[in-house]
C-alpha cells in the first residue's frame, strides 16, 4: 500500500524533530571523537571502545523504554487521555531501577574485567575505562531523557525533545572544551586557544564529563515540561507519580523483546569492535572506531524516523485505522531509505576525506577507506530493518523481531566474524566487517517480509472497544 503525500507529510512532521533528537547521543560521541583526536590515534580508539562498552548495557533500557511511545500513542489515538500520564512515570521508574540495578554494578566491574582480558594495550585501557564509567554513571540522565522522549513522541509532540537535544549538544561542546583541555587550552593551525584557569586537562575522560553534563541538560528540559502546570492540567501528571505496577509491568512485558533486540545488537557490535576488529592492531582499531562514528551519524536520524513510525503507526492503530498505519510505515521507510542511501553515496565518494577527519595520515586512513565500502553497502537495508522493526513495535509486535535479532546478531556478527577472522586472516578487519554486513542484510529482509505479511494487524493492545479495522 503506497503512501500518499498526506501520509508522508504526517510522518515527516514527526520524523524531522525525532531525527534531530535521536542524533543527539551519536553526535555527542562524534564530537567527543573529533575533540580527542588531537590527542592521537590511541585516544580515538579508546573513546570509540569506551562508547561501545557503555552503550551495550544501556541499549537494553533504550529498547524497553521505546514501548512508552507505543502505549502512549495508541491511547492518544483512542483518546484515552486519563491513562497517558502513568506511562510517562512508569518509564521514569524503569529508568531509575535499570540504572541502579544494571548500569552501576556494570560500571564497577568493567575495569577489572577488561584488564583481566588483556585485549588492549594498557595505555588504551587507561583511557577507555574511565570514559565508559563516566558515561555509565551518567546513565540516569541518558535513560531518563529517553523515557521522556518516548512519552512526548507518543503525544505527537517531538519538538520539545528536539530543543532539549540541541541544548544538550551545545552543552557537550562547551563542557568538552573545558574538561578535555583544561587550563592547557588547545592549539589549532598555529593558533592557541586559551584554557580555563585552574581546571585540569582530563583528556579522554574530560570528553565523557562533557557528554554527561550535556545529557543532564537534555534530560532536565523535558522533565521540567513534564512536571509543568500545563501538562498537569491536561493529563493530571502530578497525581500519577506513584509507581504503577500495572503500567510498569506492561512496558516491561512488551518492551523486554525490544530491549533484548537492542542489547543483542549493541553487545555483538561491542564484541565486534573491541575483540574482533580491535585485535588486528591499533591502526585497525582506530580505523574501525572512525568508521563507526559515521555509521552512527547515518543510523541515528533513521532511528528518529523509526521512532516517528512507532508513534504514528501506534496512533492510527489506536484510532482503528490499519490502512493509515500501513501507509505511515511505508512513508517512514521512504524517508529513512532516502537518507541512508545518500549517506552510502557520501561514504563511497568521500571515504578518504571522512577518515582523515579523525585519523590524520598514515595506514589507518587506507584501512578506514576500505571499511567505508562495507558501510555503504548495508545502508539502505539498514533503513528498512530499522523502520519496519519500529513500525511492528508500534503495533506491539516485539517478540519475534527481538528473537530474530538475537539469533542473527550472535550467529552472524559474532559467529561469522570469528569464522572470518579464523578462516581468512589475510582479510584482517575486513573479514568481520563482511560478516556484519551480512547480518544487516538478513535482518532487513526478514523484518520487511514480516511487516508486509500483516500479522501485526491481529494484535490488540487496547480492548475490543477500539479494535482496529482496515480502512
Amino acid at each position: 500500500m503506497l503512501p500518499s503525500r498526506t501520509d508522508i507529510r504526517e510522518v515527516w512532521t514527526q520524523a524531522w524533530p525525532a531525527a534531530i533528537s535521536m542524533l543527539s547521543y551519536a553526535l555527542m560521541q562524534f564530537v567527543d571523537s573529533i575533540m580527542v583526536s588531537v590527542l592521537g590515534d590511541q585516544a580515538v580508539a579508546a573513546q570509540g571502545n569506551g562508547g561501545s562498552l557503555a552503550w551495550a548495557p544501556m541499549s537494553f533500557g533504550f529498547g524497553m523504554l521505546a514501548l512508552v511511545n507505543t502505549l502512549v500513542s495508541q491511547r492518544v489515538g483512542a483518546r484515552r487521555t486519563g491513562e497517558i500520564a502513568r506511562y510517562g512515570w512508569a518509564g521514569l521508574w524503569i529508568a531509575l531501577a535499570f540504572f541502579a540495578c544494571v548500569l552501576v554494578p556494570y560500571a564497577i566491574l568493567l575495569g577489572p574485567f577488561l584488564r583481566g582480558t588483556e585485549m588492549h594495550a594498557p595505555a588504551i585501557l587507561d583511557m577507555e575505562i574511565p570514559y565508559a564509567r563516566i558515561l555509565l554513571f551518567a546513565g540516569i540522565f541518558t535513560l531518563g531523557a529517553k523515557a521522556l522522549a518516548n512519552f512526548f513522541y507518543g503525544l505527537q509532540r517531538p519538538k520539545l525533545i528536539t530543543a532539549a537535544a540541541i541544548a544538550g549538544n551545545i552543552g557537550n561542546v562547551v563542557f568538552n572544551y573545558i574538561f578535555i583541555y583544561g587550563d592547557q587550552g588547545l592549539t589549532v593551525g598555529g593558533v592557541h586557544l586559551p584554557g580555563i584557569p585552574g581546571v585540569p586537562a582530563f583528556g579522554v575522560a574530560g570528553a565523557a564529563i562533557g557528554t554527561a553534563l550535556g545529557s543532564a541538560i537534555e534530560a532536565l528540559i523535558p522533565f521540567a515540561a513534564f512536571l509543568s502546570r500545563r501538562m498537569d492540567t491536561e493529563l493530571a501528571v502530578l497525581r500519577a507519580w506513584k509507581p504503577d505496577l500495572h503500567a510498569i509491568g506492561e512496558i516491561a512485558r512488551l518492551g523486554y523483546p525490544a530491549g533484548l533486540h537492542l542489547i543483542s545488537e549493541s553487545g555483538s557490535w561491542a564484541i565486534f569492535m573491541v575483540y574482533l576488529v580491535g585485535t588486528f592492531g591499533q591502526e585497525h582499531n582506530a580505523a574501525g572506531s572512525a568508521v563507526m562514528k559515521y555509521v552512527m551519524l547515518s543510523f541515528m536520524p533513521a532511528l528518529g524516523v523509526a521512532n516517528a513510525a512507532t508513534s504514528v503507526v501506534g496512533k492510527h492503530i489506536g484510532e482503528g485505522n490499519l490502512g493509515a498505519a500501513s501507509r505511515s510505515a511505508h512513508a517512514a521507510v521512504c524517508i529513512a531509505a532516502g537518507w541512508m542511501t545518500l549517506c552510502a553515496l557520501m561514504f563511497l565518494v568521500f571515504r578518504h576525506q571522512l577518515a582523515a577527519v579523525f585519523l590524520g595520515s598514515g595506514p589507518a586512513i587506507e584501512i578506514a577507506a576500505g571499511l567505508f565500502v562495507f558501510a555503504a553497502v548495508f545502508q539502505t537495508l539498514d533503513a528498512l530493518g530499522t523502520v519496519y522493526i519500529a513500525a511492528l513495535r508500534g503495533a506491539g509486535d516485539t517478540l519475534v523481531p527481538g528473537i530474530a535479532t538475537i539469533v542473527l546478531a550472535w550467529t552472524v556478527i559474532v559467529g561469522g566474524g570469528i569464522a572470518m577472522k579464523t578462516a581468512f586472516p589475510a582479510l584482517e578487519s575486513k573479514g568481520p566487517w563482511l560478516a556484519a554486513t551480512a547480518y544487516i542484510v538478513l535482518l532487513g529482509v526478514f523484518v520487511t517480509i514480516r511487516f508486509e505479511r500483516g500479522g501485526w494487524k491481529q494484535l490488540h493492545l487496547l480492548d475490543d472497544e477500539n479494535k482496529p479495522t482496515a480502512k
